[in-house]
């Protein structure tokens, strides 16, 4: 069965089918051939691996992409950037990363991120001379963040697919995607002041006051969205509701941008972009509970530990494997299909399933900007109106840059974790020193007393004598003619 799940599944990724159709028409006619009477389990699968609660983040949290961008919501995040960085040479650039970095807080989509940020920014970067090549490659980058900083529909699937907290991998992406965006900023400014772009990047940008001003309500969103997951006020999936509503509140009545011609158009949208990523993480559950069934992780997990002997070589094995993955497979198929089967060799070699949440997020979200399936590029290159062979000049210094922060992130767990553990430690701390004081009592006397702790638990006539007896036990350690016929003795051996 293994063999024909694989040969199915390459065949249909050849033929150009869709990965939903190939990956659950592998499973199913896996199923066929390993047992025709078990294709009643197929719906029943496909139905469980959807039947998950925080899953009901990811259609809402689209929904308020899609309201942002409608609702004005985009360009005052642009605007705000632009007060921030835009005053230097390659200003403009910056602008993108950063206002992909804000609207990433909130989106949680980097496809969302990309036509709602680009649409704005593309043709205002082409106006200022920037090569649309360069442009569509930057977006496409930028909009990349959308995957790594909270909230993270990726981070939300592996949660679900490892059985990891949410919420701990919603904090732990926090720092790497800050990494992964100030490096991205500092690369744009060298390469424009190298090929002398954007030295009137500044013009026509607002103070950052009256930016700010602008942009109040929006940049108020993030704040309420994740200070409301981290300060335990509600969960993720709860969250995207309330970021639904906000983005609906601050559109129509404070921008007064939004109708409900854009309402409409956003949910239908949205119903199809959740439609599709349901009828994959479906088809994906399916896969993952054959290869399951049929022993392929246990075996994957035994050959990776003894071809990869030590976590580093782990790490450097699985990074390859996951960016080449990545090239083929659409992410939430990687994530749902691939996270059941690494995780837990991760945990065998000592990596924190956190940790490696975020290294399989940060790692496959590169397939969103790689050919041939990425989906962030082919997305950039139509709003640029630019084909997609232009563009990988200019994309190969942007995934340089992100594969080196992947390297850190791989090898220094602390930038994904020291948040994590500080947030989180609080609570453990409390747990820990709970039954301290009942077991202080008994400790105490025990390593100073010598004489009261004998007695008190080991009673002077029962207990003492039973175990300590000083014709039987203490001569057995000591003489050493006791010893032998002790065990070995002739009198008590023949009956």
């Amino acid at each position: 069965m293994p063999i024909t799940l694989i040969i199915t599944m390459l065949l249909g990724f050849a033929l150009s089918v869709s990965i939903a159709v190939s990956i659950g028409g592998a499973a199913v006619l896996g199923l066929a051939v390993f047992d025709n009477n078990r294709l009643i389990m197929a719906p029943k699968e496909m139905f469980s691996a959807i039947d998950k609660f925080p899953l009901a983040a990811i259609p809402f949290f689209i929904l308020a992409g899609n309201l942002m961008e409608k609702g004005g919501i985009s360009g005052r995040l642009v605007a705000f950037a632009k007060s921030l960085v835009g005053g230097v040479q390659g200003g403009l650039p910056m602008t993108t990363v950063l206002t992909c970095m804000i609207f990433a807080a909130v989106s949680g989509s980097s496809v969302a991120t990309t036509f709602a940020i680009g649409a704005i920014l593309i043709p205002a970067l082409v106006r200022l001379g920037y090569p649309r090549p360069y442009t569509a490659a930057l977006q496409a980058t930028s909009a990349e963040l959308g995957v790594v900083i909270p909230p993270s529909i990726p981070l939300i699937l592996f949660g679900v697919a490892a059985e990891v907290s949410i919420g701990e991998l919603f904090i732990a992406g926090v720092v790497p995607g800050l990494l992964i965006g100030v490096a991205l900023m500092v690369f744009v400014h060298v390469y424009c002041r190298i090929k002398g772009w954007g030295k009137h990047d500044g013009e026509g940008r607002l103070s950052v006051l009256a930016a700010t001003g602008k942009a109040g309500w929006a940049l108020l969103m993030p704040v309420i969205i994740l200070g409301g997951i981290y300060g335990g006020i509600f969960t993720p999936t709860e969250a995207s509701v309330v970021a639904v509503f906000y983005a609906l509140l601050v559109g129509a009545a404070f921008h007064r941008e939004l109708g409900w011609r854009d309402v409409v158009t956003a949910l239908q949208k949205s119903v199809i972009s959740s439609a599709v990523i349901m009828f994959i993480i479906a088809n994906a559950g399916l896969f993952a509970f054959i290869i399951t069934r049929a022993g392929i992780p246990d075996q994957i997990g035994q050959w990776l530990t003894v071809v990869l002997s030590s976590p580093a070589l782990f790490l450097i094995g699985v990074n390859g494997a996951l960016f080449l993955i990545g090239m083929f497979i659409e992410t939430s198929a990687a994530i749902i299909v691939l996270a059941p089967i690494l995780t837990p060799v991760a945990m065998y070699f000592g990596i924190d399933p956190i940790h490696f949440g975020i290294i399989m997020v940060v790692n496959l979200a590169l397939g969103m900007i790689t050919p041939p399936f990425g989906v962030n590029l082919f997305a950039a290159c139509t709003v640029a109106r630019v084909s997609l062979d232009k563009v990988i000049k200019h994309l190969i210094p942007f995934v340089l840059v992100i594969i080196s922060c992947l390297m850190l992130i791989s090898y220094v767990p602390s930038i994904s974790l020291a948040l994590r553990d500080l947030v989180f430690a609080p609570k453990t701390a409390l747990v820990i020193p709970a039954p301290a004081p009942a077991l202080t009592p008994s400790l105490g006397p025990s390593p100073v007393g010598p004489s009261p702790v004998g007695p008190s638990p080991v009673g002077p006539s029962p207990v003492g004598p039973s175990p300590v007896g000083p014709s039987p036990v203490g001569p057995p350690p000591v003489g050493p003619s006791p010893v032998g016929p002790s065990p070995v003795g002739p009198s008590p051996a023949p009956p």
